[in-house]
C-alpha cells in the first residue's frame, strides 16, 4: 500500500483579536463562534480569551481569539493587544454610527502600531436581526470596506447569522499573508517578520497587496 498521497499538515496558530465599542457584541460573536451559545445578559468584557481549533480550506488551524474590551477605561491595553494580534476583527452594530465612527480611529491606530497599512482585518456590522432599529446605511458600511480593501460581514451573534463566516474570511486572510512569506525571496520584495511575529511587506510587495483580492464585495 502507497502513501505517498496521504500528507499529515500541522496545525496553524493564528492570533485574532476582536476590537470595537462596548456593547457591540463582540463577546457574544466570540461566544457563539467559540462555545455555539447565545448570552443573553451583558456584562463588561475586560478581557477573554479562547483557544479553537478550525479548518479553513481543508487546512487545519489552532485559533486564539482575544476578546477585548471597548470601554474608555480599558483603551491603555489595547496597544498590547494590537501589538500581539495578526489580525483584527473591527466590530460595530447597525443600531449606532457612533460604533461605527470609532472604528476609523482603532484601524489608525492598528496601522501605527503595525507600520503595515495591510493587516488582515475584516469589518463586522452586528445586530443585523435588529433592522427595524439600523441607525447605519449598509452603503456607508460598503464604502468604509471599499476604502480600507477589507470585506464587510452583516452579522447576529443571537441567530449565528455570518458568525462563523467573518472568522473564517480572517482566518483565509492569515493564511495566505503567511504563505506570501514563505514565497518572498530578497530584494524589492522581501517579507520579514519583527519581533512580535508580525510580517513586514516592502513598499512594493504592499502595493501590489492593496490591489489583490482582498477588494472584494461585502457580504451580507
Amino acid at each position: 500500500m502507497s502513501y505517498k498521497n496521504y500528507r499529515i499538515q500541522p496545525s496553524r496558530e493564528l492570533h485574532v483579536v476582536v476590537l470595537g465599542a462596548g456593547g457591540v457584541g463582540k463577546s457574544c460573536l466570540t461566544a457563539q463562534f467559540v462555545h455555539n451559545e447565545w448570552i443573553e445578559s451583558y456584562d463588561p468584557t475586560i478581557e477573554d480569551s479562547y483557544r479553537t481549533q478550525v479548518q479553513v480550506d481543508g487546512r487545519q488551524v489552532m485559533l486564539e481569539i482575544l476578546d477585548t474590551a471597548g470601554t474608555e477605561q480599558f483603551v491603555a491595553m489595547r496597544e498590547m493587544y494590537m501589538k500581539t494580534g495578526q489580525g483584527f476583527l473591527l466590530v460595530f452594530s447597525i443600531t449606532s454610527s457612533s460604533s461605527m465612527a470609532e472604528l476609523e480611529g482603532l484601524r489608525q491606530e492598528i496601522i501605527r502600531i503595525k507600520d503595515d497599512e495591510n493587516i488582515p482585518m475584516v469589518i463586522v456590522g452586528n445586530k443585523s436581526d435588529l433592522e427595524e432599529t439600523r441607525a447605519v446605511p449598509r452603503a456607508k458600511a460598503f464604502g468604509m470596506s471599499q476604502r480600507w480593501g477589507a470585506p464587510y460581514y452583516e452579522t447576529s451573534a443571537r441567530t449565528r447569522t455570518n458568525v462563523d463566516e467573518v472568522f473564517v474570511d480572517l482566518c483565509r486572510q492569515l493564511l495566505r499573508k503567511d504563505d506570501d512569506l514563505n514565497l518572498g525571496g530578497d530584494g524589492d520584495d522581501a517579507l520579514k517578520v519583527d519581533g512580535f511575529g508580525n510580517i513586514r511587506r516592502s513598499a512594493k510587495k504592499r502595493r501590489r497587496f492593496m490591489h489583490g483580492d482582498r477588494d472584494r464585495c461585502a457580504i451580507l
